[in-house]
């Protein structure tokens, strides 16, 4: 079965950088997507990318972590937690909704819509190689680490 595509986007990041989809094209990336800055979940799963970004980069693989949050908001998390890659502010769910990670889920008892945590391997011909959706937080990043020196 051919892989899908990587839809098109152009997001702002962290840095003063833009979020290219087009423009990353020829590279592999991984496309992280997180519910909130500053929640525990998000940055022990932030924290993991962090400590294995050397083994990402020796793969020739950079990393986005992305949320819904502002760009400034995402300044001061990856200031924080020292994040050497770039974080995209997806407000207005551009990519939430292209990559389908938009869920109902229930917090504290109250339905709530929000982020699915989901990660995203794109490879260098701009296909997803492969997905991980409901992602619990303890050894994702390991695993996907695996799947990258695979590409």
């Amino acid at each position: 079965m051919p892989n899908k595509l990587c839809p098109e986007l152009k997001l702002a990041t962290t840095s003063n950088l833009h979020f290219d989809t087009t423009a990353l094209k020829g590279q592999a990336f991984v496309l992280y997507f997180y519910p909130k800055d500053s929640t525990p979940g998000c940055t022990t799963e932030g924290g993991d990318f962090r400590d294995h970004h050397a083994e990402f980069l020796a793969a020739q693989c950079t990393i986005f972590g992305i949320s819904r949050d502002s760009l400034k908001s995402h300044e001061n998390f990856k200031a924080k937690q020292e994040y050497p890659f770039e974080l995209v502010s997806d407000p207005e769910e551009t990519a939430c909704l292209a990559f389908d990670v938009m869920k109902q889920k229930k917090m504290y008892g109250k339905d709530v819509r929000g982020i699915e945590r989901s990660t995203f391997v794109i490879n260098k011909e701009g296909e997803i190689a492969k997905e991980w959706r409901g992602v619990k937080v303890p050894g994702h990043v390991a695993e996907v680490l695996e799947f990258v020196k695979t590409l």
